[in-house]
């Protein structure tokens, strides 16, 4: 009989189909542009990640390729999220790529293909296509890690990213075999079906295929035990590499955790619920505690994110509409929270400082409004009131209690406390102790000046006014519902 080809609506894959077309023709404009092409590179990048986030936001819910790629309303919130979070970092970091003449093109270029990958695995209907975004995020960003060739710490960065990925693809692969071969399928929703069928039996095959997709995935958000590489690779990375790899994976991989646990695997939530605590508590402890005695600046974020990561998988493991909600809010107050964090230190950069949290001794008596902002930004992550951190915080903890999980939202308040305690450190840094000679007269550029008032205003609104915000991540997490 012949064999029923799946429906192709090549519209549903617009926005990457753009992306791709735009990383190759700014890989031919970088080989055989004139030498002062940078400017012109980054213009074309924001425009076209600009205009794919307008082609985004008016798609409609469809599948193509027979449910292999999935466009509704949850990949539209994500993907929204990944593009702001590219765009952000790429419009920030242009002096500073000018600066270690990142701006040739290939660097631009990399930066699209992760996103690229990311986009996939955010509408990926299947364990395959999950796959080929999540190795082609990787990879691009395995050589943005290590741009920096004449640098030591660049170069082991990106061999230690690359070898730990390597590892966890490998569990990924593994888990992902073996859910094959259980259920006789990849794509997600065959997978279910299949697991429905046979509820009475729940195979051990299949079970372990469940964890070690869990492990892989837990890799690229940085989740404890799987956090290993987080430091050494944040504070050995480019700084503009950094910002844009403590915000894009992790949006990315949480999308893919949300389509394989809630869609592939929901008969199994009683199996990999328990491991999902696991990994929120271990993630909040290590987060909080390790940060305490870091000096580099790049590193404390690197745990900082790791405990962030925690409090993300504490909503997901409420199973219920408020935790998946609160997991969508804490990642958009999230991408805003560590771009402008990371924008100043980019500034600071400038000067050859920023990197170690000594650095910003006396920032408010030479730059008051630098200083507000980075003491916002720390309270943020620090969950404070009134700004958006206190917002992302509450509704993780609400979604606990309505769980009945008190211990675990009891939990989350105390390593939240001790968490602070790093954040008020670097505050008190910037208003009590007296900078030194000379320091902070690096020159505010236009978009440095930009970036900074978007995420400070943000990040404030959302705290007072969390309105909008909350109808958005509620309708996008409907379909699970």
């Amino acid at each position: 009989m012949p064999v029923q080809m799946p429906d192709i609506n090549l519209v549903t894959l617009l926005p990457e189909i753009l992306i791709a077309l735009l990383s190759l023709v700014l890989l031919l404009k970088s080989a055989w542009g004139d030498e002062n092409r940078g400017g012109s590179i980054s213009a074309m990048v924001i425009a076209g990640v600009a205009i794919a986030t307008a082609i985004t936001l008016r798609g409609g819910d469809t599948t193509t390729f027979g449910g292999f790629f999935i466009n509704d309303a949850f990949a539209r919130f994500m993907k929204v999220l990944m593009f702001l979070a590219t765009g952000l970092v790429l419009f920030m970091s242009q002096e500073f790529m000018r600066r270690n003449k990142f701006d040739g093109g290939e660097y631009q270029v990399l930066t699209l293909m992760a996103l690229l990958g990311g986009l996939i695995m955010a509408s990926a209907g299947d364990f395959i296509i999950l796959y080929l975004g999540l190795e082609l995020m990787s990879l691009s960003i395995y050589v943005l890690a290590a741009f920096r060739r004449d640098d030591k710490r660049s170069n082991e960065a990106g061999l230690k990213y690359f070898v730990l990925g390597s590892m966890a693809s490998g569990f990924l692969l593994y888990g992902i075999s073996l859910i094959y071969g259980t259920t006789g399928t990849t794509l997600f929703t065959g997978v279910a079906t299949a697991l429905q069928a046979g509820t009475g039996h729940i195979s051990p095959a299949t079970v372990m295929g469940v964890i070690l997709v869990l492990a892989g995935m837990s890799f690229k958000v940085a989740a404890a035990p799987f956090h290993m590489w987080a430091p050494d690779v944040y504070e050995g990375s480019p700084t503009s590499v950094t910002a844009f790899m403590a915000v894009l994976p992790k949006i990315a991989a949480f999308a893919a955790i949300f389509r394989v646990l809630l869609v592939a695997f929901p008969t199994l939530h009683v199996q990999w619920n328990p491991v999902l605590q696991f990994l929120a508590v271990a993630s909040l402890a290590v987060g909080a505690v390790a940060a305490i005695g870091q000096t580099n600046i790049k590193r404390m974020l690197a745990y900082s994110s790791i405990g962030h990561v925690g409090f993300i998988l504490l909503g997901l493991t409420t199973h219920n509409a408020l935790g998946f909600q609160s997991v969508l809010v804490y990642l958009a107050i999230y991408i805003f929270t560590n771009v402008g964090a990371f924008a100043i230190i980019l500034l600071l950069n400038r000067e050859g400082i920023g990197d170690e949290i000594d650095d910003y001794k006396g920032l408010a008596r030479q730059r008051p409004m630098l200083a507000i902002l980075m003491a916002m930004f720390m309270f943020s992550m620090a969950g404070i009131p009134p700004l958006a951190g206190f917002m992302g915080k509450l509704y993780v903890f609400m979604a606990a209690i309505e769980a009945g999980q008190f211990g675990l939202a009891i939990t989350g308040v105390l390593f939240s406390a001790v968490g602070a305690f790093y954040y008020l450190r670097i505050v008190k840094l910037i208003y009590f102790d007296q900078p030194k000679e000379g320091a902070f007269t690096m020159v505010m550029d236009l978009p440095a000046r930009a970036i900074l008032t978007v995420a400070g205003v943000i990040i404030l609104y959302w705290g007072i006014f969390p309105g909008a915000l909350l109808a958005w991540s509620a309708a996008g997490v409907k379909v699970f519902l």
